[in-house]
């Protein structure tokens, strides 16, 4: 057995507590053998012969469980070409091949078994060696001592003995990416456990710390030099290929000693690469990479949640802001990523899950760019304000004059405080929202969505109700006389209450989404540009009301009742789709894409089987109250004749 462990004695104390990670997804156990196969091949054969029977026989053994678990993966393109090579890859280390050859299929396996199957290849946050050195001096330097010698205060007696960090032969071999799956894993058969303890930040930290032992500190000032010197190395290295990157393979690129210069200093310095803090978008590329990677080892459960999480924890947070800048590339990107949960959620090939991975991988760049400090304009901002405040607030506005209109009609007046009263207590309500976003709470996705969704539905169904009753009111004039006669009897406390709850409702809806769009954008530069928008908006609104209230007015009440029925019974079929999105978007729905649908917002139009189909029972329902209306009005005209 290899006489090396990875990380610390410290894990072999606490391998009863913690036990090596049960559930490693398959992509990352084989990738993990191939590193191991391609660093440690040349401890078994030199020269065409074995030195080594115990190593040439885990370098076989790991090489025939690299065959068998990429046969039990799932059906791919590429899987094929996977298995042929794995099994290259035996015949070349059953017949002795050179430890170069060796290194080079295994890499070039490893790499491309990523790409079938990608797994995260990158941290969530930018890497801190700080953090690292904290973590490493904590857990790991009793035995693989503070240099990284391998000889620390515990480490006698340990069979096999504790890793030296230093030794650069093994180091030029191994990236961040490949020391992290060790901590995540552990190393079956010696004394290194997973240490899945540790927060995943953590193992990253960790990880770059112990891949510059190996690279001394007063070579980071060559490394600087080089580094701010050679604008295309800058560009070939992103924060991708700096975790999975190898010295080794950095040197084939620019030389031996410029590359063991170069790591020092990245190694200790990567924010020049990451940054220093995560992108807006970070958080939810990761989720999706884990959604992938759970899908592919067969996991379609793990792979729903994680998309839907991508979704409602990454993308939501920034969605207003983006709306903002970039409206199409926006709604792209919601489209895309319901797409994807879609796939996942009804089980569709891997490679098609895949190829929606790729595509909103593709548009997250395009994001990161419209996302990027500077790119706001004013008039970004100032015409993101005032059309969200003014599309959310004319649904509402058209629902709360219809109703003042309607009791002005009637000669009602007396509830029209119970209205005016629950669009006013909506806008508190919507003010103390205001404020708790900002200073108190985060409104996570799901919440935003699931009020969104509930409200709208509820909308929906009411205002059906209304539509059709607003309907019959105007299908005769003889029923109107009787409406007119029976409407102080009918318009009792509970109705002024119930206007009043449908007032509430209908406000709220739009101001909460109105005010977690402000929320997200606002700040102190641009807090002025906000307001005016949103001050221009309300000027429109009102105008709007204005004129509704005016026109209404000069409206014969058969007129009146037969427009106002229509505009409830179109805005009953918008709120139902917008509702339907909403809940299908916070998971409670299951979502069916219609490819090549249209996608118009507005009129709560989306592609998906359930919300068209929703908004057709709408329409349906409307359609036989509507004509339940026609065939009384008929009957009561035969009758009087």
């Amino acid at each position: 057995m290899k006489a090396c462990t990875l990380i610390s004695c410290l894990f072999a104390v606490t391998r009863a507590v913690l036990p090596v990670q049960a559930d490693v997804p398959p992509v990352q156990v084989v990738w993990r053998l191939l590193d191991y196969i391609a660093v440690d091949y040349p401890e078994a054969v030199q020269d065409g012969k074995v030195i080594s029977e115990t190593e040439f026989a885990e370098m076989t053994e790991f090489a025939a469980s690299v065959q068998q678990r990429i046969s039990e993966l799932p059906v791919s393109g590429e899987k094929a070409d996977l298995q042929r090579r794995a099994n290259a890859l035996q015949n070349l280390i059953a017949g002795k091949d050179s430890a170069a050859t060796i290194a080079t299929a295994a890499h070039s396996l490893a790499d491309d078994l990523i790409k079938t199957y990608p797994v995260p290849l990158v941290p969530v946050a930018p890497l801190t060696f700080g953090r690292g050195q904290a973590l490493y001096e904590q857990n790991c330097a009793s035995c693989h001592g503070l240099n990284g010698d391998g000889k620390g205060p515990a480490s006698t007696g340990l069979q096999p003995p504790p890793i030296a960090f230093v030794d650069q032969d093994r180091a030029r071999e191994r990236s961040v990416f490949a020391l992290k799956q060790v901590i995540d894993q552990g190393l079956p058969g010696t004394s290194m456990a997973g240490f899945a303890a540790l927060p995943p930040q953590d193992r990253w930290d960790l990880a770059l710390y112990v891949g510059a032992f190996a690279y001394l500190a007063n070579a980071a000032t060559e490394g600087r030099r080089i580094w701010e010197g050679d604008a295309l190395l800058r560009a070939r290295i992103n924060p991708t290929n700096f975790v999975n990157m190898t010295p080794a393979e950095l040197a084939n690129t620019i030389g031996d000693a410029q590359a063991e210069a170069v790591t020092a200093y990245l190694r200790r310095h990567p924010t020049v690469v990451m940054g220093s803090k995560a992108g807006p978008l970070t958080h939810v590329r990761s989720r999706l990479g884990e959604a992938l990677t759970a899908y592919s080892r067969g996991d379609p459960g793990s792979a729903s949640d994680l998309a839907l999480s991508a979704y409602l924890d990454g993308f939501e947070p920034v969605e207003p802001i983006l709306s903002a800048r970039d409206n199409a590339l926006m709604v792209r990107i919601e489209v895309a990523m319901a797409a994807l949960r879609a796939a996942i959620a009804q089980g569709r090939p891997f490679a098609e899950v895949k190829n929606r991975f790729d595509e909103l991988d593709g548009l997250f760049g395009n994001a990161e760019s419209a996302l990027a400090f500077g790119e706001s304009s004013v008039g970004s901002v100032f015409l993101g304000a005032f059309t969200v405040l003014l599309r959310e607030g004319l649904e509402a506005l058209l629902i709360v004059v219809t109703m003042l209109a309607f009791l002005r009609k009637t000669d009602r007046r007396g509830v029209l405080p119970y209205v005016h009263g629950g669009w006013i207590a909506a806008l508190a309500a919507g003010g103390l929202t205001w404020v708790a976003a900002t200073y108190f709470i985060g409104i996570s996705g799901a919440s935003r969505e699931m009020t969104e969704g509930f409200g709208s539905v509820f909308a929906a169904i009411v205002l059906l109700w209304v539509g059709v009753w607003m309907h019959g009111k105007s299908s005769a004039e003889a029923w109107q006389r009787y409406v007119c006669a029976t409407l102080n009897r009918a318009l009792t406390r509970r109705s002024a209450w119930f206007l009043f709850g449908l007032s509430f409702l209908v406000v709220y809806r739009e101001v909460f989404e109105t005010i977690l769009f402000y929320v997200a954008i606002w700040n102190h530069e641009n807090s002025g540009t906000v307001l005016a928008g949103g001050a221009a908006a309300i000027v429109a609104l009102f105008g709007t009301a204005w004129m509704v209230l005016r026109y209404s007015r000069a409206l014969p009440i058969d007129r009146f009742f037969s427009y106002s029925s229509m505009l409830i019974a179109a805005l009953a079929v918008v709120l139902i789709g917008k509702g339907v999105a909403a809940l299908q978007e916070a998971g409670n729905f299951l979502i069916h894409s219609l490819e090549g649908f249209p996608r118009i917002a507005a009129l709560g139009l989306f592609p998906t089987r359930e919300g068209i189909a929703a908004q057709m029972a709408v329409i349906v329902l409307l359609i036989i109250g509507m004509g339940y209306n026609i065939r009384k009005m008929n009957k009561y005209r035969a009758s009087t004749t």
